[in-house]
């Protein structure tokens, strides 16, 4: 926390230094300051293009930087750590949708910036324009960034919990069961997440499940799963989501034997590439991926589920959460992190499904970490990764999160078009599409099928009674009754 708050406290000193932001108080500069993005450039990369349209601010602080217009260099700008000199450009951005006047270009080695966007600024500030206009003597406004604006049909439809009936049982957690449901009129199915209240309240997550209720809200992709309403019950809540019958990935893979199937994994990973774009357009990291929360409809289409773990983020965030093997640096470390954990985790997924086993996995967490920590250099590779397929794996498990594939400019196109990808001739249209073949499509007989999932009765915890502290943490749960 000392090591965060410290930086902090520079990139508020970073922050004054901006003419434009002269109108801000010290408060709303230390929230502008969380939600700075490191990004790192390489030599002769260019990091504005003159004529494009802008909305990102950039603060260099380490490296040096050309600044043409018409191809030719009008200056050259330099920062200087030792001295805490920075230099910026892009801060018009911040005020209006113009057009880059300049090309900004790498001269050193690498450049390292600092970046924030105008949707973010206006998320926690609200338009600088408006700020400026305010003058002196105002107070500070930073807006909470809400939940607002969600695109799901939950409660649209009104399912009611009456008229539902159970049919069987599709897996357990510590909290609770998911079930499989039939309505009564229509016959549609669906699977129903009851978590107790009791578990809820013991382990203090009433916070939590009330941000899983909103995450999946917010959410409306063919790529993750589907919420149809919440109910609240005296002893459990329930999420009605969307029944995906083919089974988890995890057991899918150990049942059928396809680690190793370069095909299924390019599939797989690319469902979850679409998934996290989806989430990250929303500024939501998600920070659990692994096979068992992945899964498979009739179809063998791919979904991203259970968004327990998932967190609203601009910026950055502090907690430590997760599966231990699928743990970035950053995590590890708790200097915070952004939405670069998720493509992190991809890399452990891919090299997961190829070999069988994590890259980094270790009897005991520690000694996980410690692996982590040394870097994906040192881990031997299966015979079954190809090449191609290495240099996506490292790309993805780089230990500076800006360096990440998709974190560097040109985002998840630099997954799409890498060689892993373009040499197998991946139809990227057609998977978004939903149009892309399935490698393997499970057998489901029905609606009612629960012969993918092995779950047993006995396997669910033991409800803890729940007693009412009357703090009313529940009562906006409810989509319907």
């Amino acid at each position: 926390m000392k090591v965060s708050d410290n930086k902090l406290k520079e990139y508020v000193h970073y922050l004054t230094g901006v003419s434009i932001l002269d109108a801000l108080l010290e408060q709303e500069k230390k929230e502008l300051a969380k939600a700075l993005v490191e990004m790192h450039f390489t030599q002769g990369e260019l990091v504005v293009q003159q004529g494009e349209p802008g909305n990102t601010f950039y603060i260099m602080y380490e490296g040096s930087v050309n600044i043409m217009k018409d191809n030719a260099i009008v200056t050259t700008l330099e920062a200087d750590p030792q001295k805490k000199t920075a230099q910026y450009f892009g801060e018009k951005a911040l005020l209006e949708n113009e057009l880059r006047g300049a090309t900004v270009a790498v001269k050193s080695k690498t450049a390292k910036c600092l970046v924030l966007d105008r949707d973010s600024f206006d998320m926690i500030l609200g338009p600088l324009k408006d700020i400026i206009a305010a003058g002196e003597g105002r107070s500070a406004k930073i807006n909470t960034p809400g939940m607002g604006g969600g695109v799901n049909s939950a409660g649209s439809g009104k399912i009611s919990r009456k008229d539902l009936k159970r049919i069987g049982l599709l897996g357990c957690g510590g909290f609770g069961t998911v079930e499989l449901w039939e309505h009564a009129s229509n016959g549609e199915t669906y699977a129903l997440k009851g978590l107790s209240k009791g578990y809820i309240v013991k382990t203090s997550m009433q916070e939590s499940v009330m941000n899983e209720k909103n995450i999946l809200i917010m959410t409306n992709s063919p790529f993750i799963t589907k919420l149809w309403e919440t109910y609240n019950g005296t002893q459990t809540l329930y999420f009605l989501l969307e029944p995906c019958l083919g089974g988890e990935l995890y057991a899918t893979y150990n049942r059928k034997g396809l680690h190793g199937m370069e095909k299924h994994c390019r599939y797989y990973s690319a469902g979850v590439v679409f998934a996290f774009e989806h989430l990250h357009e929303r500024r939501i990291i998600y920070r659990d991926l692994k096979p068992e929360n992945l899964l498979l409809t009739e179809s063998g289409h791919i979904k991203l589920t259970d968004m327990g773990l998932a967190k609203f983020v601009i910026g950055k965030t502090y907690t430590t959460c997760g599966t231990p093997d699928y743990f970035a640096p950053e995590l590890i470390a708790s200097t915070g992190h952004t939405n670069a954990v998720d493509w992190w985790t991809l890399g452990v997924l891919i090299f997961e499904l190829i070999s069988g086993h994590p890259p980094f996995e270790s009897a005991y967490p520690m000694q996980i970490y410690a692996k982590v920590t040394k870097g994906i250099g040192k881990v031997n590779f299966p015979s079954q990764c190809n090449a191609a397929c290495k240099n996506l794996i490292e790309c993805l498990l780089n230990n500076e999160p800006s360096q990440r594939l998709p974190m560097r400019p040109g985002g998840i196109k630099n997954l799409m078009t890498h060689k892993w990808f373009t040499t197998a001739d991946f139809d990227w249209t057609a998977m978004k599409e939903l149009k892309a073949a399935a490698p393997y499509k499970p057998v489901v007989k029905s609606k009612r099928d629960l012969a993918n999932f092995s779950a047993r009765k006995e396997d669910a915890p033991r409800q803890l009674e729940y007693v009412d502290p009357g703090t009313g943490w529940d009562k906006l749960f409810a989509t319907s009754s």
